[in-house]
């Protein structure tokens, strides 16, 4: 089973989580990265959500079984809010049309997986995913990594097989 794990924004985390078996045992394997959904300067303020569905598009290609993301419950930022909204609507919309099962994950409980604090720093996550030998580019990425370790050790048909 493979994950996709998103740390929606303007600029949003993405993993790909799965277990990998290698020489007699299993192993984590993510593939992450960051793309940018920000907006050129003559573009309507619906651009995003496009470019963004035709992202979700392209990454199909790599077969994932369900996406995560991750659940915020409160921004300081109204922009943020509208961006963080916008993207949750489209992705649900697309999940719902390719027939792949979603779920957010609030970002305390990531938090506490990755770091053993719910009110972790950003920095503390990124060292937290750096401690766990992946080198992520920014704090977006570093979440979208976090969110698919929680995942691979947590959740239901994702834990890492028997034997």
């Amino acid at each position: 089973m493979k994950a996709l794990c998103l740390d929606l924004g303007t600029t949003s985390g993405w993993a790909l989580g799965e277990w990998k078996y290698n020489d007699k045992a299993y192993d984590m394997a993510i593939l992450s990265g960051v793309m940018s959904f920000r907006l050129q300067r003559w573009e309507g303020g619906g651009m995003r959500y496009l470019r963004f569905a035709e992202w979700l598009n392209e990454m199909k290609r790599h077969g994932f079984d369900a996406v995560f993301y991750e659940e915020v419950r409160r921004h300081t930022a109204v922009d943020a809010a509208h961006v963080y909204g916008g993207m949750m609507g489209t992705l649900t919309a697309w999940c719902e049309d390719n027939k792949k099962p979603y779920s957010g994950v609030p970002v305390g409980t990531i938090k506490k997986h990755i770091t053993g604090a719910g009110n972790a720093s950003k920095e503390k996550v990124i060292a937290a995913v750096r401690a766990h030998g992946h080198k992520p580019m920014d704090h977006n990425e570093a979440d979208a990594i976090a969110l698919a370790s929680y995942v691979l050790y947590n959740q239901p048909g994702f834990k890492v097989p028997k034997g």
